[in-house]
């Protein structure tokens, strides 16, 4: 038997690896099983180059749990190791490389700064009083061998029985970390780590890996069901997804994977941190927004690269020219793959733009290179519904009417098609084309894109009266002369709490609404994005509504208001008048809105103030 310290020169590198080695201390199992898949990777490949004699045989990896000695074991039937080969890797190189941790990182936080340097076996000092090594290599005449280890720098080595070639890891698991003693407990982080490792994993008889997952596979070998059916073994309660994009690139870095289009049906159904990294098939992390741009992180799916550089934990990248390249390339294939469905299926692409669109517009706001392309196949879906139109379609549809006098094109839109249908009827009216604008991100969106796409203006269809829609109109004449013009304006001009209410008389036609209440693009923009929040948005959400009321003075039922006599009355029908438009743009609310209910009984109670109110 052979004794000995290891080397390295302090006492403390035991301590630190048990509390710092990992951040979260499950992830031994991942580092172990991780190297019993290279070890059996290696004897495969040594046998395809005819230097590892005989049959293979069973090549699968076995983790093992024994309650009553409070053991885990990880067996491989791969490479085995010499007694020269465990006292190289296990006493030499890794530890001179702690050392040099040690030396490098001392006095910071250790937490996340071991992974270069080779200690992926020394993650079982985390959870282990003791660790034995049994192991035979597959060279010919090769004899077992043992190591043990418990946790100091002493350590053992000696000839021992085994049977066939491989490594045996034993773990003698602490006080500390009894929750590893629980087999579901192991089997939910297997599940985590190791489901897709390229060689098959049992624990407790039952395989629990898929070794060899889509991503792994060439698109040509790949069905329609294969790819769902794989979207169904990552997200076993999620519809189907919309579509996918299929990585495979080798040139100038490695990276395979598949990323899926969700189905969102609601804008606050997005989730984020749905795609997987995994480094050769084993799970990295689920936290990709150092690689990916964050819009494509709506995506779902699977993106496996060895040349993404990771830290100690494998969970946090760490800056390289690779990873940008490899951001640059996943938007460029998702633009591409968008931009083909739309030029070849626009009508499946049509009827799913509900879920498409979330993520489109949130690319285009956040990606300068993804808009330029998104812009082609970006669609807004008329008001009337069954339509769609591209910008430059858009353009095309409403170029004569909808230019404005500054030579910008104006975007009609609405947020609530049923809300705002008094609104749209009017400008439908006058030829107009409307588009919706309905999802949470809409208000942020035609900000940006106000900023992005030259001679292009958004206006909502209540912004103001149809005939300002596009330029103010020029003044036109009421029937009132200017004595009940004033008296009408004065008889509107109230203050109403939380609004602040501009008055203006107006000559519309006669079969126009009365009162029409309409609230200045800008600031209601701006209060929209408030519910985005942030600081700004803080600011406009305080900020009271602004609103103008227009009152139509060629409409007859103003004949009849100014020629009663009762002022009180008279009050009150103006008011129920204000209201009701007030009512349209969702600003009567609380105390208001019941005075205006309490007030339309009243009025209602008499015949002729009745038959007014009907007819406004």
């Amino acid at each position: 038997m052979q004794k000995g310290s290891i080397r390295v020169q302090t006492e403390n590198i035991f301590p630190i690896i048990k509390k710092f080695l990992y951040s979260d201390h499950d992830i031994f199992i991942r580092e172990l099983v991780s190297n019993a898949v290279d070890a059996t990777q290696k004897l495969k490949t040594l046998s395809s180059l005819g230097e590892a004699k005989g049959e293979l045989g069973d090549l699968g990896i076995e983790i093992r749990l024994d309650t009553e000695k409070k053991t885990i074991t990880i067996s491989d039937k791969g490479i085995g190791m010499t007694e020269e080969e465990v006292d190289k890797f296990l006493n030499q190189v890794a530890f001179s490389g702690a050392e040099e941790f040690l030396n490098k990182y001392k006095g910071q936080n250790e937490a996340n700064i071991i992974g270069h340097f080779g200690l992926g076996f020394y993650s079982s000092f985390m959870v282990s009083e003791k660790v034995e090594v049994l192991t035979k290599s597959y060279k010919e005449g090769a004899k077992a061998v043992k190591w043990e280890c418990d946790g100091s720098p002493e350590y053992s080595l000696e000839e021992t029985d085994k049977e066939g070639r491989g490594t045996d890891i034993v773990l003698y698991i602490n006080e500390e970390s009894n929750e590893f003693l629980d087999a579901e407990r192991i089997r939910t982080i297997l599940k985590k780590f190791c489901r897709f490792l390229p060689v098959p994993i049992s624990f407790e008889g039952t395989q629990v890996n898929n070794p060899n997952p889509a991503w792994v596979k060439k698109p040509s070998e790949l069905t329609t069901q294969d790819y769902q059916d794989f979207y169904k073994e990552l997200y076993p309660y999620s519809e189907p997804p919309l579509f996918w994009i299929h990585l495979n690139v080798d040139y100038p870095f490695n990276l395979t994977g598949i990323l899926y289009f969700p189905k969102i049906k609601q804008s606050y159904e997005i989730q984020k941190d749905k795609i997987q990294l995994y480094s050769n098939q084993v799970f990295v992390t689920d936290e990709v927004k150092d690689i990916v741009p964050e819009f494509l992180m709506l995506l779902h799916g699977v993106i496996d690269s060895p040349d993404i550089p990771l830290n100690v934990s494998r969970s946090y990248l760490q800056g390289d020219p690779n990873v940008k390249k490899i951001g640059n390339h996943i938007t460029k294939k998702v633009a591409d793959k968008l931009e083909e469905i739309f030029n070849t299926e626009r009508k499946e692409f049509e009827e799913k733009w509900e879920s498409l669109g979330l993520f489109v517009k949130y690319g285009m706001m956040t990606d300068d290179k993804f808009m330029e392309k998104a812009s082609r196949f970006h669609i807004m879906e008329d008001v009337k519904g069954g339509k769609f139109y591209t910008l430059d379609e858009y353009r095309a549809a409403t170029e004569v009417l909808q230019k404005n006098k500054e030579g910008k094109l104006v975007i009609l839109y609405t947020t609530s098609p049923v809300q705002q249908d008094s609104y749209i009827q009017q400008a439908l009216a006058k030829g107009y084309t409307i588009v919706k604008l309905e999802t949470i991100i809409d208000a942020s969106f035609i900000n940006q894109m106000e900023s992005k796409w030259q001679d292009v203006h958004f206006t909502r269809v209540d912004a103001d009266i149809a005939d300002n829609l596009i330029d103010k109109a020029e003044v036109t004449s009421t029937v009132l002369n200017e004595e009940e013009e004033t008296s009408l304006k004065e008889l509107f001009s109230r203050q109403v709490p939380e609004l602040h209410v501009t008055v203006e008389i107006k000559g519309l036609s006669p079969e126009a609404p009365p009162v029409i209440a309409t609230r200045p693009e800008f600031m209601r923009r701006m209060k929209d994005m408030a519910s985005m929040s942030g600081p700004m948005g803080s600011f406009y959400a305080n900020m009271p509504d602004e609103v103008t009321l227009t009152v139509n003075g060629n409409h007859p039922i103003f004949q009849t208001v100014l020629k009663e006599e009762n002022k009180g009355k008279q009050e009150k029908l103006v008011h129920n008048l204000a209201d009701l438009a007030l009512l349209s743009q969702g600003l009567l609310k609380g105390g208001n809105l019941t005075s205006f209910i309490d007030r339309s009984v009243e009025l209602l109670s008499g015949e002729r103030t009745g038959k007014i109110i009907l007819e406004a």
